[in-house]
């Protein structure tokens, strides 16, 4: 696991410029998943994901160490806008390699922040090779999307802050992507309280580390159709994978149409926005057969970054 040093550290390192999101409770969602359900507002967060966590522990980290040129990623969004907000922070230019289907919003988004963007292919795979090449080419600082120890400890200090919000928490729920998320995240909570029960979430249409873990080793899956387009990972990370294996109590998946009725449940009943991964998580609290029932439970909305086209149809379906 990530030593829970480490995430304590990320935590002062990133406190001035970012928040400590609010733990949001809706009764009715409440009442719908049989116990407690409480929401980690991480679609509140700076850049609107837990994303800017990671990034701007590893950057300013880099920083502090030695003179940095620049820095380089590849994200289908998210990482690419925290990346190029950690940048500009520490003023460095960034380069965000980006799929060519990226949402359009998480693209202008980086652009604001003084990123270069660059698109190339549509998988994790594709984008994350020519970032390291534009790395190699320029001396920039690659910053792993999540197969990073600096990364995932700065996302773990969404870990430290469930556990100071809701000392009663005993099951949270965290969407996997690449899985640097989740391994922050249960590194902190298994090292304070190990009784607490980490459970990861991924789309059907994309769920490598749920096929990784019947398995029992790490399966690249086809490039994953979902509407969580944040969540599309054809393989863990190789560093993220034996952290999920130890740390992670149980994966499960849940359909695109649960993801989207919970979306619109978040809109209507918590009244914030999110995008589909990040009402992934909550998604499985939210099944009709209410697996967490009597449960005190903390689901982790991972971001908010929408793409208004894409929300206005999700919200035009019918349940």
């Amino acid at each position: 696991m990530i030593e829970l040093t480490k995430i304590t550290a990320a935590q002062p390192r990133i406190a001035d410029v970012l928040v400590q999101t609010p733990l949001v409770e809706s009764r009715s969602l409440s009442e719908m998943a049989g116990g407690r359900l409480w929401l980690k507002a991480e679609n509140l967060q700076r850049t609107g994901s837990f994303k800017a966590r990671g990034a701007l522990n590893r950057v300013r980290l880099a920083a502090a160490t030695g003179a940095l040129a620049g820095v380089v990623t590849g994200s289908s969004g998210n990482h690419g806008q925290a990346v190029a907000y950690a940048a500009a922070r520490v003023g460095v230019p960034a380069h965000i390699v980006v799929p060519t289907d990226a949402t359009r919003a998480k693209v202008d988004a980086a652009r604001a922040f003084g990123a270069e963007v660059e698109f190339c292919g549509t998988t994790s795979r594709e984008r994350l090779a020519r970032a390291a090449a534009v790395a190699e080419e320029r001396g920039y600082l690659m910053v792993p999307p999540y197969d990073d120890p600096e990364v995932m400890a700065g996302q773990g200090t969404v870990g430290l802050e469930i556990l100071e919000q809701a000392p009663e928490v005993d099951t949270v729920l965290v969407p996997i992507g690449g899985g640097g998320l989740i391994a922050g995240i249960a590194s902190a909570i298994k090292a304070l309280r190990p009784d607490v029960r980490v459970i990861g979430v991924e789309p059907e249409g994309s769920c490598a580390a749920f096929l990784s873990r019947q398995a029992g080793r790490r399966v690249e899956i086809p490039a994953g159709l979902t509407v969580a387009d944040g969540l599309r990972t054809v393989i863990p990370g190789a560093l993220t994978y034996p952290v999920i294996e130890e740390a992670v109590d149980e994966l499960v998946t849940v359909s695109d149409a649960a993801i989207e009725e919970t979306l619109r449940l978040i809109m209507s009943r918590a009244k914030m926005v999110v995008e589909p991964s990040g009402a992934c998580a909550a998604a499985f609290a939210l099944l009709p057969s209410s697996p967490l029932a009597g449960h005190t439970v903390a689901a982790v909305l991972s971001g908010g970054n929408v793409d208004l086209a894409s929300l206005a149809r999700i919200l035009d379906t019918p349940a």
